[in-house]
Formats: structure tokens, C-alpha cells, sequence
């Protein structure tokens, strides 16, 4: 799930998130209990642990998620998300998909539908 230029843009402006909310909050979503372990989705969105933990901070900071200690591991911590980060992205993806749609598809099926017999093959 990774945006940039236009899409992103589109994203911030319409949503008030960033291409990286989106990306954590999907991954979260993914998942019926919506909290994953950092480690993991650091992992899942080839982020950096620093990176990782950093925007999190921020997320957490605007109430989009929670950050909770692992009692099985003293260590490792989960990413939860929260209601209002849930609602966040609800909000957000139709808006994402018909941007993604006026931007891209549109003019893909426009071309496909202008293109001569055969020329595909």
C-alpha cells in the first residue's frame, strides 16, 4: 500500500492523513484484533525500527493508536489501533480509492476501450 505524488497528496488534503497513516492504519485493519506487534509491521511495511517507533509516536500523539508492552516479551510492543484511528481510515479509504480511480484507472480503461481490436495480443 504505498502512495506518493498525487494520490498522497490527494490522501492529506481530503483526510488529514499522510501516505504513512494510511499504510499503518491498513495494516492494522488487516488483522480482526487490530494490533500487531511493531516488530511486525515495521517488517510489513519495510520500515526501519526507528522510523517504525517514531511515527507511531505521532499516530499516538493524534489518538489514531495506542502503543501497548508485550507481557510475554519485555521487550516487544504491540501497535493497537483505536476507535478514532479506525474511523480515520474508514473515512479515508473511499476517498483514497476514487482518487486512485480518477487518477489511474479512468484513463487506463479509457485507453483500452479507444485501442483497436488486437491490439493487445
Amino acid at each position: 500500500m504505498k502512495l506518493s505524488g498525487r494520490p498522497a497528496r490527494t490522501l492529506q488534503a481530503e483526510s488529514g492523513l499522510s501516505a504513512a497513516d494510511f499504510a499503518v492504519l491498513g495494516r492494522l485493519t488487516d488483522v480482526p484484533e487490530g494490533r500487531r506487534r511493531c516488530q511486525d509491521l515495521a517488517r510489513a511495511l519495510e520500515w526501519e525500527k526507528s522510523r517504525m517507533s517514531h511515527h507511531i509516536a505521532r499516530m499516538a500523539g493524534r489518538g489514531l493508536v495506542v502503543r501497548e508492552e508485550c507481557l510475554e516479551d519485555a521487550r516487544g510492543a504491540f501497535v493497537v489501533i483505536t476507535e478514532q484511528g479506525r474511523s480515520a481510515i474508514e473515512t479515508a479509504a473511499p476517498l483514497h480509492e476514487e482518487a486512485v480511480r480518477a487518477l489511474f484507472l479512468d484513463h487506463v480503461i479509457h485507453q483500452l476501450l479507444v485501442m483497436p481490436p488486437g491490439a493487445c495480443r
